[in-house]
């Protein structure tokens, strides 16, 4: 009895916590992807964390089962210090882990380069292309085909690939859309690249996933998807916007500032991408190295 009232004092206040620790995860967004890369990662979470689970379950009641048995007032369980070696046993505790770690490892393996976020998607529509800025503390999208721009909103049609050319003007960040999958850095004189696709329409949250000063977590953007009439009335409304953004109006949008309003320009400089990146190198547009620098989530 005393041993039982000991493990109720401890189990309650382990659950309480465990349960109030979860309380805080019911937005889930990396668990209900809206594009094919983020429902191929949801995939691959899942089949690891399960695979690693045929290990780490059956340690933990067998560890609770083992210590339950041979609990000092159980004086049926077999007593035998000299006990060393079992065949069965070791073949089961190197085996099935072998196993998981051989599978794992084929799986990380393939995954890596399916999922590689330099790696252009299959698609037979034509992709459309936005080059990405991280500033203090806000996210400028640059269209050069369509020639607008904006802060802190991303407008994409859905089922159409977007190629991102991602930098940063200020420290180094991580641009993320948990819901569409992948994040990737963003460095100051440096280029890394992402392809993603939104499957359904929505507005997605977007952000910030590397601390980067006091404004950090107020860093979001919305990425919308939408039909493509609805993105072209979108287009249309960002070229009516009053503002442009030409070199001298990018040096007023790149000061440090946090919980900017979404801003439109009606235009943008065909040469402001390559620019920003150019200014940390002496003139000289670099690709991050593919195989160092790049991540995902």
């Amino acid at each position: 009895m005393p041993n039982r009232k000991a493990l109720k004092r401890l189990l309650i206040p382990l659950g309480t916590g465990l349960v109030v620790s979860l309380s805080g995860c019911s937005d889930l967004a990396l668990l209900d992807p809206k594009g094919s890369v983020g429902a191929a990662e949801k995939s691959l979470i899942l089949t690891a964390t399960g695979a690693m689970l045929l290990v780490v379950v059956p340690v933990i009641i067998l560890t609770l089962a083992f210590a339950w048995h041979y609990r000092a007032s159980n004086r049926k369980a077999t007593y035998a210090p000299k006990w060393a070696f079992s065949l069965p046993i070791e073949i089961v505790v190197w085996t099935v882990p072998a196993l998981i770690i051989l599978f794992l490892g084929i799986l990380t393996w393939k995954t890596s380069h399916e999922l590689d976020p330099y790696r252009p998607l299959d698609s037979k529509v034509k992709p459309i292309n936005v080059e990405v800025v991280a500033l203090d503390w806000k996210w400028l999208f640059i269209y050069p085909d369509l020639g607008i721009a904006t802060v802190n909103q991303l407008a994409m049609p859905v089922g159409t690939p977007v190629n991102f050319r991602i930098t940063s003007d200020a420290v180094m960040n991580s641009f993320f859309i948990p819901q569409l999958g992948s994040q990737i850095y963003a460095m100051a004189g440096m280029q890394t690249r992402l392809h993603l696709i939104a499957d359904e329409a929505g507005d997605y949250a977007g952000i910030s996933s590397n601390y980067s000063g006091k404004g950090y977590s107020d860093m979001k953007f919305r990425a919308l998807a939408m039909s493509d009439a609805d993105f072209d009335a979108w287009v249309a409304r960002a070229r009516e916007a009053s503002q442009r953004l030409s070199m001298d109006e990018y040096a007023t949008v790149a000061r440090p500032s946090a919980k900017n309003p979404v801003q439109y320009f009606s235009s943008v400089d065909p040469n402001l991408f390559r620019n920003i990146v150019a200014k940390y190198n002496n003139g000289i547009v670099k690709d991050l190295d593919e195989a160092a620098c790049r991540t995902r989530g």
